[in-house]
């Protein structure tokens, strides 16, 4: 239920792909100025993960997630009523904090009312359904952006609000047990005060190696399709199809392939050979960019997301403690937000300065040395949860 709620809620995110086109072609914005009002969307991502997390761990996840998608309603249906720069980059910055705070929040949830056996899977299946979502609503966002912008924000807005009343209609009385069970079990033992994450040397190192993966990954969301574009001479059609491809292989792949990881993988292993199939991926563009080559840079790229994604919201999980999840996960969240912000500024510096044969190069380089990285980061960081017989699972190290 979850997963489904995230689908309809994935499904209506349908104001980013086209708000830079809707400032440039209705409110007459520069590339220049529509590019910082977009900035501002990255920023809130930032805080929305930040504040998240920690009011996740105060007032539980359910009512952050209730409330993050009622909010974003009246949200939603104010942007158009802001036709300046400022005032867009305000309502954009705010519509941002605000959905964002879901994110931990619902990372918390998975963590809840999965079994601990089957967490990454739970994770997976979340991550096919923000796949999904995200197929359906640039869809669905260029018909109704064709008819009005204005009821394209309005759709967005039913969007979230049907993703909430359905979340308070299923979650409901399950949250009452949970928080009775929980009131319980505070009874009977003493509660282990708990360290933030932000203390955690070891959480902040892998936290840091998630974000310089980000960075090479979200080139797929910035400079991979002006290469595409621009070099490789694609027109925006077939764009859409090669983008539309990953999405369908991910949903078709993920799951098979994530069970494949737990049987035969560690976890260290795991974001190894992801991360590096990742860089690869970007570092053959370099060489040929046929079709045939980028269909399977794509295709390659689309299984690394695969072994690395799922499995780092696993290890945040398995690093956390009982009470204090939602602040773990922010701050994972937080280190995928920042990357978020400079990946665009970044990529196109470097593409343009350098070509993007040194951007590809460079790309699989970074990524090759986070495999690396990973490979011996995550036992260490994760084998203290083991000792005190904490977060066990098969896959450790």
């Amino acid at each position: 239920m979850l997963a489904l709620v995230m689908l309809i809620n994935r499904s209506g995110s349908m104001v980013l792909p086209f708000l830079g086109v809707y400032m440039i072609s209705q409110l007459h914005f520069s590339i220049e100025n529509s590019g910082i009002v977009l900035s501002f969307f990255g920023i809130g991502s930032v805080l929305g993960s930040w504040l998240g997390g920690m009011i996740t761990d105060k007032i539980g996840e359910y009512h952050v997630q209730y409330l993050s998608l009622l909010l974003s309603v009246p949200l939603f249906c104010m942007i158009p009523l802001f036709r300046t720069e400022v005032g867009l980059a305000g309502i954009i910055l705010a519509q941002s904090i605000v959905s964002e705070t879901f994110r931990p929040a619902n990372s918390v949830a998975i963590t809840k009312y999965a079994k601990p056996e089957n967490i990454t899977r739970a994770f997976s299946l979340n991550r096919m359904a923000v796949n999904l979502g995200f197929s359906i609503g640039p869809a669905l966002g260029g018909i109704l952006s064709a008819i009005s912008y204005e009821f394209l924000f309005f759709s967005n807005a039913l969007g979230a609000l049907l993703a909430g009343l359905m979340y308070i209609w299923f979650f409901r009385k399950r949250n009452k047990l949970a928080v009775r069970k929980a009131k319980k079990v505070k009874e009977a033992i003493v509660v282990k005060k708990e360290n933030s994450p932000y203390k955690d040397g070891k959480f902040m190192i892998y936290c840091v190696c998630c974000m310089l993966f980000s960075i090479c990954f979200f080139q797929l969301f910035s400079t991979l399709t002006m290469f595409y574009k621009d070099i490789a001479h694609i027109s925006q059609q077939n764009i859409g199809y090669i983008l539309g491809y990953s999405g369908f292989l991910i949903v078709l792949l993920e799951m098979s392939f994530v069970q494949i990881a737990e049987k035969y993988f560690k976890l260290g292993f795991a974001l190894f050979l992801g991360t590096f199939l990742c860089g690869f991926s970007y570092a053959m563009l370099a060489f040929d960019y046929s079709m045939i080559t980028l269909m399977v840079s794509m295709t390659i790229l689309c299984i690394g997301e695969i072994w690395t994604l799922p499995f780092m919201a696993t290890i945040t999980a398995l690093r956390s403690g009982k009470n204090n999840k939602g602040a773990y996960m922010g701050l994972n969240g937080i280190s995928f937000s920042i990357a978020f912000v400079i990946t665009p500024y970044i990529g196109t510096l470097i593409a343009e300065k350098y070509g993007f044969n040194t951007l590809w190069i460079g790309t699989g380089a970074l990524a090759v040395l986070i495999a690396i990285a990973f490979y011996f980061i995550i036992p260490w960081m994760l084998k203290d949860k083991t000792a005190d017989g904490e977060n066990e699972v098969n896959i450790i190290s």
